[in-house]
This record gives structure tokens, sequence and C-alpha cells, in this order.
């Protein structure tokens, strides 16, 4: 045990958290996503697991290590329902609330269409894949950087 990490962030997910860099994107999914397959085409190649919790507690694990990219306007993506773009689930919305948690402040998470998703899933650093069953519970989050310490 370490403190003051989270207890679901294994040795694989911290792993793959530390070597991401400035812009590099990480996929967090849902038990429907195809995440095997979309796994190995990321630069990592293999999935990662945080099992048997939902979207919202993986992704609130993930964002107490991982800041989040604020030089770009999607550093937080949503997969759109298909024919429903503007509509969120409760999937997301609980997403939507551990994002604004962890950042102390709203933070835009922004839909993309399903298949536009799946390709920007394929280039991203790694793919994290939860529990959660709900349907649409697919993000995409862009690292950001952590400023040095005033004085050093």
């Amino acid at each position: 045990m370490l403190k003051r990490i989270d207890p679901l962030l294994n040795a694989d997910v911290l792993y793959a958290l530390r070597a991401m860099g400035h812009g590099d994107r990480l996929v967090v999914c849902d038990t429907n996503f195809p995440a095997d397959s979309i796994a190995r085409q990321t630069v990592l190649g293999k999935l990662l697991r945080i099992d048997n919790v939902s979207a919202a507690r993986a992704i609130g694990a993930v964002l107490s290590v991982f800041p989040l990219d604020t030089f770009v306007d999607d550093a937080a993506i949503r997969m759109e329902i298909v024919d429903k773009p503007k509509e969120v689930p409760p999937v997301q919305a609980e997403v939507q609330a551990a994002i604004d948690r962890s950042e102390g402040k709203s933070w835009p998470l922004v839909g993309v269409e399903r298949h536009a998703f799946y390709a920007m899933a394929k280039t991203a650093y790694c793919v994290i894949a939860t529990g959660e069953r709900r349907f649409y519970g697919c993000f995409l989050f862009t690292k950001g950087v952590i400023p040095p310490d005033e004085g050093r």
C-alpha cells in the first residue's frame, strides 16, 4: 500500500499514467467497448483494467494523479449517444461530477460521435477498462502538465 494513492490504481495503471507525456490521450471505457482490440493498437499495446467499479469511481481514482490538459478545449471527451448527441446519460453525468470534483471547478466534457471516438481511441496512449455496465460509459482524457513548485 502507498500513502495517498487510491488503491484502485494498480501497478500497471500507475506505470502507464506516469509514462504518459503532455498531450497523450487515455481511454477509460465500459464493459461493452472493444477494449482489448483497440488497446492493441495504442502506444502501450495492451489492455489495462480497473475492474468491479463504475466509470466515475475509476475516473475519480485516475484524476487523483492525472492532470488534465489546460491547453486544449477537449481534454475530457465523452462518447455521444447514437442519434442523440446532446443527451447526457447518468453515467456521463456522474463522470462529469467526478471531473469537476477533481479539478475544483466546472470542466467541459466534450461529446464526440461514436465512430470518431473509436478512431481517436486507437491513437491513444492506453485503454483502461472498468466494470461499468451502463451504455456510453466511455471517455478520453488528455494529459496535461504539473507546474514546478515556486522557488525551486
